[in-house]
């Protein structure tokens, strides 16, 4: 792992914060960094972007995570979509 998971509540208060500054009606979307390439065959190293770490504690490219916080369907007002992993792609945290 590249660093110590973090508590899952640390993320669960950084989302009920962001939430509370949405307006009514609002959806906040946020998409993981892109791996960069650095030639024909080559990549930079991958680094997520702060904002979804922050939310999420996921460190894993292909990652979105959707807040909706007035949908009807309560287990849609936070979704979180993830690349299926093995162990040649990012490690993912605790969400």
């Amino acid at each position: 792992m590249k660093y110590t998971p973090l508590p899952k509540e640390l993320y669960q208060q950084n989302r009920k914060k962001l939430i509370e500054k949405l307006k009514p009606g609002s959806v906040a979307i946020l998409n993981s960094n892109d791996v960069m390439p650095t030639n024909a065959d080559g990549t930079m190293r991958f680094r997520q972007n702060n904002d979804l770490l922050y939310l999420s504690g996921i460190d894993q490219e292909e990652t979105i995570l959707l807040l909706a916080p007035d949908c009807p369907i309560l287990a849609m007002r936070e979704v979180l979509f993830l690349r299926e992993t093995n162990e040649h792609i990012g490690r993912v945290g605790r969400a």
